[in-house]
C-alpha cells in the first residue's frame, strides 16, 4: 500500500471537513483505551481514502483526560479537548477499555448526551459501553461489550440487554465488542455510505475475510486451536453459561440436548479436553472474577451468583485458580501493577489437567486445583 492521502484532522480541519464533503469520525478516548482497536478502526477509513480519487474520510482524536492519553499497551497518543461545535451527521466512537467500568466524568457524559441530541451517531466500543450507558443513552436497548465483561455490565445496568455478538446497530446508537470487531463495524458503515464494492475492496486490502455480520459470535474456540467447535459442544457450553448461578447437572444438560450423557461427554472431552463439570467450574470462576472487578457486590453475593453453595468452597476454588483471594481481586488492573494479567485461562487449565495425567476428575474437582 502507498501512504495514505489524509491523516487525523486537527480542530480546524475538523470544522472544514463539512465544507469539503469529508465524512468526519471522532474518537473519544480515556486512559488505558485499547490502542489496537483504535488503529484497526481507523485503517479502513485510511484505505478508503487511498482507493478513492479524493479523500472521503477524516478523523479526530479527542479526550477530557489531558493532552496525551496512555493506552493499555503503554503507548500514548496526543488528544485535544472536544470542541463545542455541532457534530450532526458524524460518528463519535467512545473508546474505553481497562478501568472504564468504574470511570466517572460528568463533563464527558454531558458532552456525549449533547452530541446525541444534536444529531451525532454515538458508537460505544468495548468498555466504552459503560461510558455511554452512564450518559443515559442505552436504556431499553440491546447492546454489546467485550464478552468477558458481559456479566458485570448486565449486573450494573439491568435495564440494558447485553447480547454477545460483535456489534449492534440501533438507530443512531451503535455498540461494538472491540478488538477486530471494529474492522467489521467500520466496513459496514463504509458500505452504507460509499457502497459495498468499496467496502469489499478495503477488506481485500486488509486481507480481512470473511467480513462478519453484526450478529456474528464474539467467541469460537474456547481455547482449542482456531477451528470451530462441534454444534453439540457449543450448545452444551451455551447451556452452562446461561445457568451459572444454578448449575445444571450433566444428565440435565444431555436431556436438554436430546443426546445421551455418554455421547455428550465424549464429544466435549474430544473438543475441549476436559469434562463438562470441569469446564463448568472454570466458567463459574471466570464469571465470579468479572463480577469482582466490575461490580460492588459483596464476595458472598458473588459466590452465590456464581453457583457456589458455600463461601469457603468459593474462596478455596478461586485461590487455587487465580492465586489470590477473591477480596484481593476487586481491581482488574491494580494501580501498583505495570500491566494487567488474566491467569486461569482455559488453555492453562487444560494444560494443568494434562500434566497431572492420571488424576481422576473427581479429585481435580473436589480440591479445585486448576
Amino acid at each position: 500500500m502507498s501512504k495514505n492521502r489524509t491523516t487525523s484532522t486537527d480542530h480546524a480541519g475538523a470544522g472544514e471537513s463539512k465544507k469539503t464533503g469529508l465524512v468526519q469520525a471522532t474518537f473519544l478516548i480515556v486512559p488505558r483505551f485499547n490502542m489496537s482497536t483504535l488503529v484497526t478502526m481507523i485503517e479502513p477509513m485510511r484505505i478508503a481514502n487511498y482507493l478513492s480519487p479524493q479523500p472521503i474520510y477524516a478523523w479526530d482524536i479527542v479526550s477530557f483526560d489531558g493532552a496525551e492519553i496512555t493506552a493499555s499497551n503503554g503507548f500514548s497518543l496526543p488528544a485535544h479537548l472536544p470542541p463545542d461545535r455541532n457534530r450532526r451527521g458524524e460518528v463519535i466512537f467512545v473508546m474505553g477499555s481497562w478501568g472504564a467500568e468504574s470511570y466517572r466524568n460528568s463533563t464527558l457524559f454531558s458532552w456525549i448526551r449533547r452530541q446525541a441530541r444534536e444529531g451525532a451517531r454515538i458508537c460505544a466500543v468495548e468498555l466504552g459501553t459503560y461510558l455511554v450507558a452512564r450518559s443515559g443513552l442505552l436504556s431499553g436497548r440491546k447492546v454489546t461489550t467485550h464478552w468477558s465483561y458481559g456479566p458485570g455490565f448486565q449486573e450494573q445496568f439491568p435495564d440494558i440487554a447485553f447480547v454477545e455478538q460483535i456489534f449492534t446497530v440501533d438507530d443512531a446508537i451503535l455498540t461494538c465488542g472491540g478488538g477486530l470487531a471494529g474492522v467489521d463495524l467500520v466496513l459496514r458503515l463504509i458500505g452504507e455510505d460509499q457502497g459495498e464494492s468499496l467496502a469489499g475492496e478495503i477488506a481485500d486490502q486488509l486481507m480481512h475475510h470473511p467480513v462478519r455480520a453484526a450478529n456474528a459470535p464474539q467467541r469460537r474456540t474456547m481455547g482449542r486451536s482456531t477451528d470451530t467447535l462441534p454444534p453439540l459442544v457449543r450448545e452444551a457450553i451455551a447451556l452452562i453459561e446461561k445457568n451459572i448461578a444454578e448449575p445444571l447437572s450433566v444428565p440435565s444438560i444431555a436431556k436438554s440436548l436430546s443426546v445421551s450423557q455418554r455421547q455428550m461427554e465424549r464429544q466435549f472431552k474430544d473438543a475441549i479436553g476436559c469434562t463438562v463439570v470441569q469446564f463448568g467450574l472454570l466458567l463459574r470462576l471466570q464469571h465470579a472474577r468479572v463480577l469482582l472487578i466490575s461490580t460492588t457486590l459483596s464476595v458472598r453475593d458473588i459466590a452465590t451468583a456464581s453457583g457456589f453453595n458455600t463461601l469457603s468452597h468459593f474462596a478455596f476454588s478461586f485461590g487455587k485458580c487465580f492465586g489470590r483471594r477473591p477480596s484481593e481481586y476487586r481491581q482488574a488492573w491494580p494501580e501498583k501493577d505495570s500491566a494487567p494479567s488474566w491467569p486461569g485461562t482455559l488453555s492453562k487449565f487444560l494444560l494443568a489437567l494434562q500434566n497431572r495425567g492420571t488424576a481422576k476428575p473427581s479429585q481435580v474437582l473436589s480440591k479445585s486445583r486448576l
